[in-house]
């Protein structure tokens, strides 16, 4: 049977061996990219907001995970400030060499949303770090932005 035959029955399900050259394109999704054009295009946040449930999630999803109500079309700013939620300081790089300097990673809920953002937290020495902690997004100057998570350098104490 080759790849491109619809199956007529269940029981007529087959296999092959060998290799399957496939070329294939990764893309953020909808939810994704409007996320990653919002914040290479206003520097800031966009979340998803299920009126329903009141939830505002970040990363935007297209469903509600909990009522399944469609999204798309209810993206909110939800702006670049937050709350450390978790964070690990990393002593060794992935290779297991010792780092120069600890780096700070850690979980940001931003303000009034579920969800978050994993990233680096920056100007804050690794014994000054609390969960709890007030956070604010430092992000790449506009023009050296390119619609992904690099464009976040990291985020930093506010208050």
């Amino acid at each position: 049977m080759a790849l491109t035959e619809r199956l007529k029955e269940t029981t007529q399900v087959g296999y092959w061996t060998g290799e399957i050259p496939l070329e294939y394109i990764y893309t953020y999704g909808r939810a994704g990219e409007a996320y990653f054009r919002n914040i290479m295009n206003k520097g800031s946040f966009l979340g998803a907001r299920c009126q329903k449930c009141e939830i505002t999630y970040v990363p935007p999803r297209t469903y509600c995970e909990k009522c399944f109500d469609r999204l798309e079309d209810s993206y909110v700013n939800v702006g670049t400030s937050g709350t450390v939620y978790t964070y690990t300081i990393l002593y060794k790089n992935l290779d297991g060499s010792h780092k120069k300097e600890p780096v700070i990673m850690a979980m940001v809920r931003l303000d009034g949303t579920e969800g978050g953002v994993v990233h680096y937290l920056g100007q804050v020495k690794p014994e000054e770090v609390s969960i709890g902690m007030k956070v604010q997004a430092v992000l790449l100057p506009k023009k050296q932005r390119k619609g992904g998570i690099t464009d976040i350098e990291y985020f930093k104490p506010s208050g």
